[in-house]
């Protein structure tokens, strides 16, 4: 695997930590929030790219499987937004314009995906749009 795959998959890491933090944000994360993203996953995500990983997966299912793994350890969303923040100062490249909204629309449809976003949410999302802003 090349170095370019390795950060391919990398980002692909980093959006599973933004997703998780963004569903996390009131410490709940939520069947319907799983839903959305596995769903956005599918129907967006997996079109992006033809990047694989080293079992012959396409590299996108890295969201979901990081998403799921930190849901199981249960780490603060906090510190997983701040992992996702780090690699986007560090690989502003990788983030295009249509990847940049591919990635608000995807974190404002989980966040939407129980009872409409909430105050935690709302917040995490005014970061990550500061983030991209900035």
């Amino acid at each position: 695997m090349d170095t370019t795959e390795n950060i391919g998959i990398t980002f692909y890491q980093s959006l599973g930590k933004l997703f998780y933090a963004i569903a996390a944000a009131d410490k709940v994360v939520r069947k319907s929030e799983y839903a959305s993203l596995r769903g956005l996953v599918k129907s967006e995500w997996l079109a992006v790219d033809d990047l694989e990983d080293e079992f012959g997966a396409d590299a996108a299912f890295q969201i979901e499987i990081v998403f799921d793994w930190l849901d199981y350890s249960a780490l603060e969303a906090e510190a997983s937004f701040n992992e996702f923040a780090s690699f986007y100062k560090e690989n502003k490249s990788l983030f295009t314009d249509r990847i940049k909204q591919l990635i608000c629309s995807t974190s404002s449809s989980i966040a939407s995906a129980f009872s409409g976003k909430n105050k935690s949410e709302l917040m995490m999302l005014g970061r990550l749009q500061l983030i991209f802003e900035g």
